[in-house]
């Protein structure tokens, strides 16, 4: 199964090119999933009632799902709730929280990845949301793990004693064996995520202004190890316009494909024509994607490629891996390599802490577990040449295994 999350600036049309992308691939044949906000009527228009074939959509209503899981932990928790003299919530007075609606998308997400469909595509959130959505389940996994980590639950055949003296059941049972169901849902939205057939997919109407957002997008995908398999120039206007208006508005369109094209050189760049109009219904989907002629197959596959044993057609592309080069013969350190395409020096900040690294990158940031190699080093410098960042790290004596 491929995954293909699609995002980009807000008003690019991502909600148009996931519908069309998903129609394509059942119209081939294909047995596609689209997954999509309940809330937005953008789809219904697409659409329309028309049931198609092969295709099934997921309308994510995040108000009902927070109220949903809300319900449930009370339910779960109610023994100690009632010990710390809590009152009970009910359905009718709940409204979402901030937050609410990623944790919805990432719960659909995991859900599809049970299902047997050949292809589920996404329509994400605009790019700096989706990528902190997609980050999500690693970062709430690792603050399960700080606040309640899993080694200390080598004391809970004391549990049951304490529950007995105190005379009900002790808190930190129920804390763990929460945190446990809670991991396990957040590693399998995190597998999905890092599997190699999931793709992300970049939505634009070119422009200055998309062009300084696809941009931080890349870089956002590259430092979350996400791949991106294609951009997609949307609403691209014909050339050669009799009407001064709209031949400087496709002269315009034609300067920040050429820009895009160089600055996304090896990712794939599909234009897609405008219709000069929304569109509205399957028809009209049919139309858009029919534009891309040749392109066609590669937009609902993804990029082709050498692919191993188990893997989705495509999904061996454009997941720059992070790897440690061995230099310690010529000159005493070990260079961690990442990838981070268009990033510059000014955008950087890394922080070494314990066993992580705390690294910035414009607006976004992660915090990396090192290698173990490089956990008995020290960071002795960093350098930033051809979209990748090197840090060296130079062995600790005190802790680096001595040599006779």
């Amino acid at each position: 199964m491929r995954t293909v999350l699609v995002t980009g600036p807000g008003g690019a049309g991502r909600t148009t090119v996931a519908a069309a992308t998903a129609l394509a691939a059942a119209r081939r044949g294909e047995r596609a999933l689209l997954i999509c906000d309940g809330v937005d009527d953008r789809l219904a228009a697409l659409l329309g009632d028309e049931e198609v074939a092969r295709l099934d959509v997921v309308r994510i209503d995040s108000g009902a799902h927070f109220r949903a899981e809300l319900l449930a932990f009370q339910d779960r928790a109610g023994t100690v709730l009632e010990l710390l003299g809590a009152g009970r919530l009910d359905g009718e007075e709940l409204t979402e929280l901030p937050g609410a609606e990623q944790l919805a998308l990432l719960k659909a997400l995991r859900q599809a990845a049970a299902g047997d469909h050949d292809l589920v595509v996404v329509d994400m959130p605009p790019v700096q949301q989706a990528v902190a959505t997609l980050a999500l389940p690693g970062q709430l996994r690792r603050y399960l793990r700080r606040l309640l980590p899993p080694e200390r639950q080598a004391a809970r055949s004391l549990r049951p004693v304490l529950a007995q003296l105190a005379g009900v059941p002790m808190p930190a049972q129920w804390l763990y064996e929460t945190a446990a169901r809670w991991d396990a849902e957040l590693a399998a939205v995190e597998a999905v995520v890092e599997d190699r057939a999931t793709t992300v997919r970049l939505v634009a109407e070119p422009s200055p202004a998309a062009m300084a957002v696809l941009r931080t997008a890349r870089l956002g995908v590259a430092l979350h190890g996400l791949a991106l398999d294609a951009v997609i120039a949307n609403r691209i206007l014909p050339t050669g316009s009799a009407d001064p208006f709209l031949a400087a508005l496709s002269g315009h369109q034609q300067c920040a494909l050429k820009e895009l094209a160089e600055e996304f050189a090896g990712v794939p760049v599909h234009e897609v024509p405008h219709l000069g109009r929304d569109p509205r219904g399957t028809d009209e989907l049919d139309e858009l994607v029919k534009g891309l002629d040749e392109g066609l197959d590669e937009l609902i596959d993804g990029p082709t490629g050498e692919t191993g044993p188990g893997e989705a057609k495509g999904g061996s592309v454009r997941r720059e891996p992070w790897t440690v080069e061995d230099r310690l013969a010529d000159d005493g350190v070990l260079v961690w390599h990442l990838p981070l395409p268009g990033a510059a020096r000014d955008q950087l900040g890394l922080v070494r802490r314990g066993d992580e690294l705390l690294l910035t990158v414009g607006p976004f940031r992660k915090i990396a577990t090192l290698p173990s190699a490089l956990r008995r080093c020290t960071v002795s410098g960093a350098g930033l040449t051809g979209g990748v960042l090197r840090i060296r790290f130079t062995p600790d004596p005190d802790l680096w295994p001595r040599t006779r």
